[in-house]
């Protein structure tokens, strides 16, 4: 089972590229997998049927119990025919239904089969965590082929509907789920429906379950989605909205109801919603005029009819339900691919346009006849047969009131059900004496419209004007017709071996321990079943017969609030709502949201704490003396940091907080920690640096002193709500921890003595995994938001600098000097000796030659110690990460020191490519540990003796942390060309300016002749 999973996703990625290359005919070769999947359930038909289907377990998450289990049993058996062999048909119904220049087409194919896959996995899984997995794949898969055609507008509000109203229903689903494997001790569905929980907890995860099975079925109140769907592509149609998608619903009552039908909630609630909708759909089915839309509102009746039946909670009932399943799901997508032959042909949908259709194809109206008759239940097709079973199973309930409810409703429904299926193959292919001209249709359409169907208005004297002709009929390809053909005869091969398909399906009926066994039969005697079958037809056929009088008759009654209208109303006001709580809440200021989740925070773990919370009997206040030092330091830093007006001074003091903190590391003995600490502190504060020269200087224009001590005031809840935490969590774990064996791993698995280290590339490497790609997204994302044109290396060659303007400096008075006769000699001189090798951009008013320097004898000895951290740190202090900052600051002290192109010169890179680069390494790593046959990311030791070094010891988590090395270094260059070098560019050529004067802090004063900064008060702190 797992391996036609793979199938069908290996299908849906290959799915783009074939069709590129085959076009229309790439269809066929996708029709393998759905029907890879129909072929490998007929090869189990004899060992499902003896009750011993295939189990397939694979561990998902060990330490969750998430395993991927998948059992095959009847019922599931049944859908993975449907699924697969309805599948296959379609897809090769698509090959001739989309034009060659349809665009979308591969796309369209892959999402199809991705779906397909999602079905299947979903019909198969004995695991309900997984089930829910599979049951939101295919909910977003047909929100997409929903939306196929985007550029209607029709296609994508169906599709949001779809999808946002599905989702509401799994999210639902997902909370029954929860409930009932919490309350089962189990998440394995076989065992769960085998011994069904009890208690509360029971029946609130039962209305979930049907929840959920509503909302993806079209059940009432949630039948107006699968209509609107209809502006999907019709192969969409025939699959999704009759054979699959809609299915899920059903299959979740069927799949529950063995264990739960007898349960009062459930059998009211089964009751109400199968009824309900068996009538609202066959009454809505009658007055539509698109054939489509009659098929969907028919749709939604069955779905209610079979909904009932599987989940009556009876022998009978059951059998008849999956009966019922098996044929709706070939008539009806049957009747969707016919209806789409008839649309290709003539150019519309709507039957009061057509006419002669018939006559004109009479293969696609024979396939017509078949799918209409079997759907009707006219005998001997399989709709006839599973129908006839469930009113002889609804006949035998032994409810009393109920029963008799049950049984008129249903009876009702299929008078409904015959008269508008003989006015779909009427309107389909009749040949009729007048038809409406399009103009009147066009004047229907704009006058109303309720559930994404025309209304039909009153169209009697537009029938009966003299120049209205019939849609025009061309002839479509045979490949349009034949898999429609094809399943309309197997509903009637079918139907012909009824004691066959009731072998077939009994185990599944067998699983209800209320009421007699069922049968499928071809004719049973004249019982009183078969006297009311001939009532329900003589009752249809009338009614088809005064169909105009009956359309009438709608048009003119109250139809109520319409579900459709109801939903975009309650989505309109729900989006007014939260355009005000969010016009309320969302004012603009980041301390204010900062605040209330710091807030929040603290008042949710402070109750918690203060609540029960066992706090240990000794607290040792401090060790050292050092460290009441580097404490204080820090609580002072960040106490004035939270009265600081100026930006740069603010920076400037959460960095000695950062410092402080490192200082605390160092004296508790990590000093991998320390040194860690210390250089993202420095990288922080020159990244703070560079973005505050865009920024004013000061973070308001008014007065702050009560804000800051409110700020002051929060800062200080959370940080002795952090401390409380901090003294709470050590006494109230209860299991060994995690990091209790983490030094004999080290040395044993990891081959190295420094334990932090060898944690993040080797115990923890998954979690470094995703540290390193976090850090490449966030640098792409950073240098996104800056650079607004293409990200080239121009503004960083020295060569590309303009002799009138130097870097950071503007106009250079000395530029007609260097034209001359001095630029000669200046361009001799080597640059490999100078102090900068950009050093003759920057302006000379900005040259500080004691920091050029410093620059040229440090920098190459900040290499050497990178390197040197990189490769002592699976023993000692250090480590790719921490190297990686040590290059990542000898970059920044160049920048600092010669500007924009000295950056240039001294990194002539692309950041993306170290970033790709390390990425790619770390995780080729994990790769390779694989195909040598141990687990991702697992560590090898290598000891080898090389002559003249000596005896070497290699592991080959190094290269992960290479990987990490070369990562960082991308993530800080790309910050330093994109706030540095790109803003110095822009400042340069004066594309922007820093902040506008209505920003600055002393805009209201240079009015006045000032200057100077706004006066502040005492209780600023002193001057800024």
């Amino acid at each position: 089972m797992l391996l036609l999973l793979v199938v069908h996703l290996v299908a849906a990625l290959i799915a783009p590229a074939l069709v590129r290359l085959w076009g229309r005919k790439a269809f066929w070769a996708l029709a393998a997998a759905p029907a890879s999947a129909a072929v490998w359930a007929l090869s189990w038909t004899g060992r499902v049927q003896d009750g011993h289907g295939p189990v397939q377990s694979v561990r998902w998450i060990p330490a969750l119990g998430l395993e991927l289990t998948f059992r095959l049993d009847t019922l599931s058996w049944l859908m993975t025919l449907v699924v697969g062999g309805v599948g296959a048909l379609v897809l090769v119904y698509c090959a001739g239904y989309f034009s060659v220049a349809a665009q979308g087409l591969g796309r369209f194919g892959g999402v199809f089969l991705a779906f397909a896959g999602a079905m299947l996995g979903l019909v198969t899984s004995d695991d309900m965590i997984l089930l829910f997995v599979f049951w939101e794949l295919t909910t977003v898969t047909s929100y997409l082929l929903i939306g196929h055609y985007t550029d209607r507008k029709a296609s994508r509000r169906a599709a949001m509907q779809a999808i946002v109203i599905t989702t509401a229903g799994g999210l639902a689903m997902l909370v029954g789920v929860v409930l009932l494997g919490e309350a089962a001790g189990t998440y394995r569905l076989s065992e769960v429906v085998a011994h069904p929980p009890g208690g509360a907890a029971t029946t609130v995860a039962i209305g979930c379950l049907l929840a959920g099975a509503a909302t993806k079925s079209a059940l009432i109140p949630f039948h107006f989605w699968l209509p609107a769907a209809m502006a999907a592509p019709t192969p969409v149609s025939a699959y999704l909205h009759a054979a699959a998608m809609v299915k899920a619903g059903v299959y979740l009552v069927a799949r529950f109801a063995p264990a739960f039908a007898q349960h009062e909630l459930w059998r009211w609630t089964v009751v109400v919603l199968g009824c309900g909708t068996l009538l609202l759909g066959g009454y809505r089915a009658l007055r539509q005029h698109d054939l489509k839309l009659v098929l969907a509102f028919g749709t939604v009746s069955q779905l209610g009819l079979i909904t009932l039946l599987v989940g009556l909670g009876t022998q009978a009932t059951a059998l008849a339900g999956l009966a019922m399943l098996g044929a709706h799901a070939m008539f009806k997508a049957t009747l969707f691919l016919v209806v789409g032959v008839v649309d290709a042909a003539t150019g519309t949908r709507d039957l009061r346009r057509l006419s002669g259709v018939g006559r004109e194809l009479p293969l696609t109206a024979l396939a017509g006849a078949l799918g209409t008759a079997s759907m009707i239940g006219l005998p001997p097709f399989a709709g006839y047969v599973a129908k006839e079973a469930g009113l002889e199973g609804i006949e035998h309930l032994e409810q009393g009131a109920l029963g008799v409810v049950v049984l008129v409703s249903v009876a009702i429904g299929s008078v409904l059900t015959v008269a508008y299926g003989l006015r779909l193959w009427w309107g389909a292919f009749a040949t009729k004496s007048a038809v409406v001209p399009e103009s009147a249709l066009v004047a229907d359409a704009v006058a109303t419209q309720q559930d994404g169907a025309v209304s039909p208005g009153t169209t009697s004297q537009a029938a009966t004007q003299p120049d209205a002709e019939p849609a025009a009929i061309s002839r479509p390809s045979l490949l349009l017709v034949w898999p429609a053909m094809v399943l309309a005869v197997l509903g009637l091969a079918v139907a012909l071996l009824p004691h066959l398909g009731e072998d077939l399906l009994a185990p599944y009926a067998e699983t209800f321990s209320v009421g007699e066994p069922g049968h499928l039969a071809l004719w049973a005697g004249l019982t009183p079943t078969f006297v009311l079958t001939l009532g329900i037809l003589a009752a249809g056929a009338a009614l088809f017969v005064v169909r105009e009088r009956v359309e009438r008759w709608q048009v003119a009654a109250y139809r109520g609030p319409e579900a459709d209208r109801v939903y975009r109303r309650f989505m309109r006001r729900l989006d007014d709502v939260a355009a005000d709580v969010t016009g309320t809440t969302q004012r603009g200021s980041l301390p204010l949201y900062l605040g209330l989740v710091l807030l929040v925070f603290v008042i949710g773990t402070a109750w918690a704490l203060l609540a029960g919370t066992r706090w240990p009997d000794r607290v040792t206040a401090f060790d050292k003396p050092a460290q009441v030092a580097f404490g204080a330091a820090a609580i002072v830093s960040a106490i004035l940091a939270t009265r600081a007006r100026r930006r740069l001074k603010a920076v400037i003091l959460l960095g000695i907080g950062g410092y402080a903190v490192a200082g605390l590391f160092l004296l508790h003995g990590a000093p991998d920690l320390a040194l860690t600490q210390v250089l993202v502190e420095t990288v922080t504060l020159v990244v703070f640096v560079l973005a505050m020269r865009r920024l004013p200087p000061y973070f308001s224009d008014r007065p702050l002193a009560a804000s800051r001590w409110v700020r002051l005031a929060v800062a200080l809840a959370v940080g002795l709500t952090v401390a409380g935490i901090a003294l709470a969590v050590p006494g109230a774990r209860v299991h060994a921890p995690v990091t209790e064996h983490f030094a004999e791993e080290a040395v044993t698995w990891g081959g190295g003595k420094n334990i932090v280290n060898v944690t993040l590339v080797d115990i923890r490497a998954w979690d470094t995994m995703g540290e390193i790609s976090v850090l490449l997204v966030a640098a792409t994302g950073v240098a996104s938001l800056v650079f607004l044109s293409r990200r080239g290396g121009a503004i960083f060659r020295a060569q590309d600098a303009s002799d009138d303007r130097a870097v950071w400096g503007g106009p250079d008075p000395m530029a007609p000097l260097r034209r001359g006769v001095d630029q000669v000699r200046l361009d001799a001189v080597s640059t490999d000796r100078e102090w900068l090798r950009a050093g003759h951009t920057l302006a000379p008013q900005r040259r500080s030659v004691v920091f050029e320097v410093v620059v040229r004898l440090l920098f190459h000895t900040m290499i050497v110690y990178s390197a040197f951290l990189l490769f002592s740190g699976h023993n000692a202090p250090g480590g790719g990460f921490a190297a990686g900052l040590v290059t990542g600051i000898a970059l920044i002290v160049r920048y600092l020191a010669g500007g924009r192109y000295e950056l240039g010169e001294a990194a002539p890179v692309q950041p993306g490519a170290l970033l790709g680069t390390g990425l790619f390494l770390s995780a080729g790593v994990g790769l390779v540990a694989m195909m040598l046959g141990g687990t991702v990311l697992e560590s090898r030791i290598i000891d080898l003796h090389v002559p003249v070094i000596g005896d070497v010891h290699l592991v080959t988590s190094l290269f992960f942390d290479v990987g990490v090395y070369l990562v960082v270094i991308g993530l800080v260059l790309d910050i330093l060309r994109s706030l540095g070098a790109e803003l110095d560019r822009r400042a340069e050529s004066g594309e922007d300016e820093p902040f506008g004067d209505a920003e600055r802090p002393d805009a209201g004063l240079a009015e006045l002749g000032s200057t100077e900064p706004p006066a502040r008060s005492t209780a600023d702190g002193g001057a800024p």
